[in-house]
């Protein structure tokens, strides 16, 4: 028994000196990067619900909790899109500073296009066009300047590579998942305005299936403006614009098919050809899984039951 409280707490120890710090360290045999280095000071605090800090001038050292809203979970940065960067390529130098003056928190803060704009190394994903998009949708134009790319990507735990062709579940989940952040907690939908938050179930009572329908779309496919030109649509448009009528999507040519099937379908099609890409064989959407040749068959074989029918009613009457 003793031996085991000795490994149990052994273990507890381990996991709380290096539960956070985990992700952060090297390979064995790796040197560890300096961006990790550097970062790992941030961490100290910003990782944790609590920090720490010593009183010079009484030799005392205080314990404070941090603000929710500057925990950082190092676990989800070290795995997300800028965890090679280091935490000052987006925040100020001052940042390096302890304790922190207080007026870095009025600098303005990077954006998206301060490093993605005119790269050719990001051009596929066509930053500039999100962000043409996105000044002329309603979160824009609704708001102030304080409506920033960040409201919606985390860039602490963004992650381009969640968004997967091979598993369209997962992809919706994600994207859905972030306008639920806003849009299905109170807390943060207030620091944008003081209207109410509408209650998204209520708002889409008019919604057939409605369960089916939030797992199988996402958001943006009735919400946005489709754009060829862009991995994801940001042309967010006002709820009056929003997709209601279901031949928008239950069709041969289905909506669905230049949103969220659409680089599925591409991939299809580079690697079947033209013809059985257009042939979508792992999702199925009333209406819009069609074949031309297939619709043709089904008829001449309805037709050819009705002729029967017919015959046979026809005999039956001339031979009574």
């Amino acid at each position: 028994m003793q031996s085991f409280l000795k490994r149990f707490f052994v273990f507890s120890i381990s996991l709380l000196l290096f539960g956070v710090s985990g992700p952060l360290l090297a390979q064995e045999g790796e040197e560890t990067p300096d961006n990790v280095i550097q970062n790992r000071q941030c961490l100290k605090c910003h990782g944790h619900k609590q920090w720490s800090y010593t009183n010079d001038s009484l030799g005392i050292q205080f314990r404070e909790r941090m603000n929710p809203y500057f925990i950082i979970d190092s676990s989800d940065f070290f795995v997300s899109n800028h965890k090679s960067f280091y935490c000052t390529d987006c925040h100020s130098a001052g940042y390096s500073e302890f304790p922190h003056d207080r007026n870095l928190r009025f600098e303005e803060k990077a954006g998206c296009l301060d490093c993605h704009g005119g790269d050719d190394t990001y051009a596929k994903f066509n930053f500039e066009g999100i962000d043409q998009e996105f000044h002329n949708s309603v979160h824009s134009s609704r708001h102030d300047q304080s409506f920033t790319c960040w409201m919606c990507h985390n860039p602490h735990s963004y992650k381009i590579s969640a968004r997967d062709t091979e598993n369209l579940t997962q992809t919706i989940a994600y994207d859905n998942a972030i306008c639920l952040n806003c849009h299905a907690n109170i807390n943060n939908y207030q620091i944008l305005t003081e209207k109410e938050n509408p209650n998204i179930l209520k708002t889409h009572e008019w919604l057939p299936n409605q369960k089916l329908h939030f797992s199988s779309v996402r958001c943006i496919e009735c919400h946005t403006a489709s754009n060829d030109s862009l991995l994801v649509a940001h042309l967010v448009q006002p709820k009056e614009k929003a997709v209601r009528k279901c031949v928008e999507c239950h069709q041969a040519n289905s909506i669905l098919l230049n949103s969220l099937y659409k680089y599925q379908i591409q991939e299809r099609r580079n690697k079947a050809g033209f013809f059985n890409a257009s042939m979508m064989t792992e999702s199925y959407v009333i209406g819009a899984n069609r074949n031309y040749y297939l619709n043709i068959i089904s008829i001449v074989f309805f037709g050819l039951i009705l002729v029967a029918i017919g015959t046979h009613s026809i005999l039956r009457i001339l031979k009574k």
